[in-house]
């Protein structure tokens, strides 16, 4: 469905720009259709570059993204803008894709208007349709994002994000901004959205557990590189590459400093 081939970027500095500073060097991956891929990194790593380019957001320096068979640094403005429908991305705070100006079924809607698909009844019926989808009431659609809770944005920002019926969504830390038990909430639905719309995903993350729960394979970016790739179990249960290790056994120590807190703590259930 999409690869990446040899892709860098990276930003000149110095006299005659002669120094390079890379944010992603010399990266090679693949996703197959209907699969989703992790993407863990430590902050700084080069993962929402990497994402960025796998939809020519950020140009690449150097390399190739191919996306079903299309190179995508090979077309000019106008064939990109034609394949922009079939590839979408979720980011990490939905208020970057919610316009406080608008109202939230305005914000579902606008892609719909941009592209000209259907009428302002049809419009109107496929957000409705959409909210049914992503679990948020209908009354919501004549709120402003300023009015709704985090997982309610983010409800609202898969909408978006799904409205044009793409293939190919990025998904950049789409839950690292919400408590714990909406987190879930959100990633069960974006489950529930891949099946049914046999989507193809990047999934980005710092946190193992998520990207075990998420994806089939994974990918560990390390100051720009990929040092370690493959099936997620293989990768997470029994890392090869120090940078791997390192990173399984401080998830490891945080799952039970968690598990600790919650059994000094009882269940929650206790008044």
């Amino acid at each position: 469905m999409i690869e990446v081939d040899a892709v860098s970027k990276y930003y000149t500095s110095g006299f005659f720009s002669r120094i390079r500073t890379y944010a992603v060097e010399d990266v090679s991956l693949s996703i197959n259709r209907g699969e989703a891929l992790g993407l863990v990194g430590e902050s700084g790593s080069g993962k929402s570059t990497l994402g960025r380019m796998m939809l020519r957001l950020v140009e690449p320096s150097a390399g190739r993204v191919v996306f079903d068979g299309i190179d995508l640094r090979a077309l000019k403005t106008p064939a990109m803008r034609q394949l922009r429908p079939r590839m979408q991305i979720v980011f990490q705070d939905p208020d970057t894709a919610l316009d406080p100006r608008m109202t939230i079924g305005e914000s579902v809607a606008e892609p719909l208007m941009v592209w000209q698909q259907g009428s302002r009844h049809e419009r109107d019926d496929r957000v409705l349709e959409l909210f049914a989808m992503v679990g948020l009431q209908p009354e919501l659609a004549d709120r402003r994002p300023f009015e709704l809770s985090g997982g309610q944005k983010q409800r609202a920002a898969l909408a978006r994000a799904i409205v044009l019926e793409p293939e190919f969504i990025v998904l950049d830390e789409p839950t690292a901004a919400l408590d714990l038990s909406v987190q879930a909430q959100i990633l069960s639905l974006v489950q529930v959205l891949r099946k049914r719309m046999d989507l193809t995903l990047l999934f980005i993350s710092h946190d193992l557990q998520v990207v075990e729960q998420m994806s089939g394979s994974v990918a560990v970016l390390h100051k720009g590189r990929i040092v370690e790739s493959g099936r997620t179990a293989d990768i997470l249960h029994r890392p090869s590459h120090p940078y791997t290790i390192q990173l399984v056994e401080a998830a490891r120590k945080s799952e039970e400093w968690f598990g600790k807190q919650r059994g000094n703590h009882g269940s929650g259930d206790e008044v």
